[in-house]
């Protein structure tokens, strides 16, 4: 047996009763980061390299994936005034470069993620230019930690202005007229919380800049309400009109509020309840032409876009202006009211098609749909982006499979659409054939699948990753991918499924995939498997499964029901232990999508698919490969360490045949990353994979 001893874990005699369950668990002291799990770890990352740096085709497969990405990125424009601002990245950089653009002409870069870090480890996590295009409001993170300090910049001179300010990670910002002052989110410092809260009780504060945030910020709302509570502020072009927003966590139901400045001084705004305690998300902003435009999914779980009069916003006043369509889910809006347009001003809609984009052209009174934006392909459009002083251009970002991001622009004067940035890299894209399958999954319900391979690939079965999602309302949609396009080229085949609990197909296709029905998007999976393998694309021997966060969630609940039907797996930053994931990182904000282990009924829909908890001895497990990031500050690594023990405890598989590995990275964290982090990482898991499906990375296949 060429299987070397996993190293040593203990397992631990401890089973708690929760509700009446047993519920044991033997990797406890793996929550920990002290000396033992250091040890633990370190022998981990030996049996890793032992496992994958031996691996054929690696440095091929490695200089293909850097060639892949050296198309960089270029972003769609965000205009104040004459002046626009746009993150770029060539190809031989590492993160993307936020650029201005002066109403002169002359472009130069205001903030540099690797001029801050030449290491790498900071990221751009957001931007906010002033109203007039002044002052910008950014945010950086450091090691992948995500918690976006923020910092104010004048744009002509890019000198520092203010920051940083912490405790500003996943905060909503607007700025006032003039630049001088901003309405923010920041939690509490921690010693004004209960001890272990210090990431939740957010507040919004009105912020005047150059003033001290600790002594001088006005608390302007959230008072008193949820801790876990995450806010938006936005503000009307005119500086008028202020919204709140208040969502519990990720749920999918949000609380409104909406001011009136020129009645009420920007340190006390009064702000009056549009929607509360409403099982619905609805989103409000007063235009241009002094209209409230409400974009809502109550009533209307593929969302709806209404207008009422903001002096009296209440439901029963909301009007359609573009209505619910029975197969297309509304995504976004932008509005197209220039003096020059005259009378034929317009609105553009975003929308997904069964996870393809598409806008339409509306009369701007009316709704009336006149016409449809061109595009490319069949791709993927980002948010629509206007100029907030009107005008009669709009932007959009587009990509799909085989085209990296392209800023594309559409003139509403004559309907035409024309390409106004590409990616700045030269590179040779390999052909690849897509086609869009529909499948039935174990309850009949119609789930949809995109799979990519290479023209001509024959009939014979081929290795294949099966990737996923399925939660928070998220849609998996085409988009440029070098891990993707080097599988293929390679002769692999690449299947995403558009699983419930996503948003592809609106509101009530995420609800059908969470808390007690999360059961729906593992049964959408394993249906997306098994269709694979009948139309003869691949076979359980040649299949494997990807997926990270909540779709490393997924994945874990794959391999532990269905072991039988995927070769080999990657499992990225995931949650695995259903009944303790509350505890750590970011838990506790993702309760309303899974239920609560502390609700007797919620406990038995978590235990019946936690992966942890499911883990069998004596099972012949497919290989798999653990990642995990040392700077993940929403989903804690331990859920991986406590599953790889638990796997490598309990399969009957040799070593060789099917390893259970774990790959620790250190700096970086759940989200952004530098480019040759991004390369190694996709080396690592696509030669792993290649490796246990029989994909050869020389070109051969």
């Amino acid at each position: 047996m060429s299987r070397p001893p996993y190293p040593f874990a203990q397992r631990q005699d401890i089973v708690d009763i929760l509700h009446g369950h047993r519920v044991a668990d033997p990797y406890r002291w793996l929550e920990e980061r002290d000396d033992d799990t250091e040890r633990w770890m370190a022998a981990q990352e030996e049996l890793f390299h032992k496992a994958v740096d031996g691996l054929p085709g690696r440095d091929r497969l490695r200089r293909r994936l850097g060639e892949l990405l050296g198309a960089g990125s270029v972003g769609s424009p965000v205009w104040r005034g004459e002046r626009r601002f746009f993150t770029r990245r060539d190809g031989g950089q590492e993160h993307p470069v936020l650029y201005t653009v002066d109403p002169d002409g002359t472009e130069r870069a205001l903030v540099d993620p690797m001029a801050i870090d030449p290491e790498g480890t900071t990221t751009l996590d957001s931007w906010i230019p002033d109203k007039e295009g002044r002052r910008l409001a950014y945010k950086v993170s450091q090691g992948g930690d995500e918690e976006s300090r923020l910092y104010v910049i004048d744009v002509a001179t890019g000198e520092r202005v203010e920051g940083p300010i912490d405790r500003t990670r996943h905060a909503s910002l607007t700025w006032l007229p003039g630049g001088e002052a901003y309405y923010y989110v920041r939690r509490l410092p921690a010693d004004a919380v209960p001890a272990g809260e210090d990431q939740y009780h957010r507040r919004v504060y009105l912020h005047r800049v150059g003033t001290d945030p600790e002594a001088d910020d006005v608390l302007i709302f959230g008072d008193g309400l949820d801790k876990t509570n995450y806010y938006g502020v936005g503000l009307s072009r005119d500086g008028r009109w202020l919204t709140v927003t208040a969502s519990q966590g990720t749920a999918p139901r949000n609380d409104l509020w909406l001011a009136d400045l020129a009645s009420s001084p920007a340190e006390r705004p009064e702000l009056k309840p549009v929607q509360v305690g409403v099982d619905a998300s609805t989103w409000l902003h007063v235009g241009r032409d002094g209209r409230a435009y409400v974009f809502t999914d109550r009533d209307a779980p593929r969302s709806r876009l209404c207008v009422t009069d903001p002096a009296d916003p209440a439901y029963g006043t909301w009007r359609d202006l573009v209505p619910q369509d029975d197969e297309a889910v509304l995504t976004d809006y932008a509005i197209l009211d220039g003096p020059e347009l005259g009378d034929r001003a317009v609105l553009l809609a975003g929308w997904t098609r069964h996870a393809i984009s598409e806008i339409t052209v509306h009369d701007l009174a009316t709704g009336e749909r006149i016409g449809r934006v061109p595009a490319p392909g069949l791709g993927s459009i980002g948010a629509i982006m206007e100029r907030p002083d009107g005008g009669h251009e709009a932007w959009f970002g587009y990509t799909d499979n085989v085209t990296p991001s392209t800023v594309l622009r559409y003139d509403a004067r004559t309907g035409e659409t024309t390409t106004w940035a590409t990616a700045p890299g030269a590179v040779d894209v390999p052909p690849i054939e897509a086609r869009q399958v529909t499948y039935e999954s174990y309850d009949g319900t119609p789930v949809r699948m995109l799979v990519l391979a290479r023209p001509g690939g024959g009939d014979r079965p081929r290795p294949t990753i099966l990737y996923g999602y399925g939660g928070f309302n998220i849609s998996l949609t085409p988009a440029y991918s070098a891990s993707i396009l080097a599988w293929v080229e390679a002769g692999g085949v690449y299947a995403i499924a558009n699983l419930r609990g996503g948003s592809e197909e609106g509101e009530q296709w995420h609800r059908a995939g969470m808390r007690d029905r999360k059961q729906n998007v593992f049964d959408d999976f394993h249906a997306a498997a098994e269709r694979l393998i009948a139309d003869g694309v691949t076979a359980p021997d040649r299949l494997a499964i990807s997926g990270g966060s909540n779709g490393g969630l997924l994945v874990g609940a794959a391999l532990t029901q269905r072991p039988d039907l995927y070769r080999a797996v990657v499992c990225s930053a995931p949650l695995l232990d259903m009944v303790r994931y509350e505890r750590f990182g970011l838990g506790e904000t993702w309760n309303d999508e899974y239920g609560s282990a502390s609700v007797p009924e919620e406990l038995e829909w978590l235990l019946s698919y936690s992966p942890y908890h499911h883990v069998r001895e004596g099972v012949a497990y497919p290989a798999v490969l653990f990642t995990v990031f040392d700077g993940d500050s929403r989903v804690d690594p331990l859920h991986a360490r406590k599953m790889c023990a638990a796997l490598q405890h309990a399969t009957s598989r040799d070593f060789a045949d099917a390893p259970i590995v774990l790959r620790n990275e250190t700096q970086v964290g759940h989200a952004a990353r530098s480019v040759s982090r991004s390369v190694e990482l996709m080396t690592d898991n696509l030669s792993f994979l290649a490796a246990h499906t029989g994909l050869p990375l020389d070109g051969g296949a």
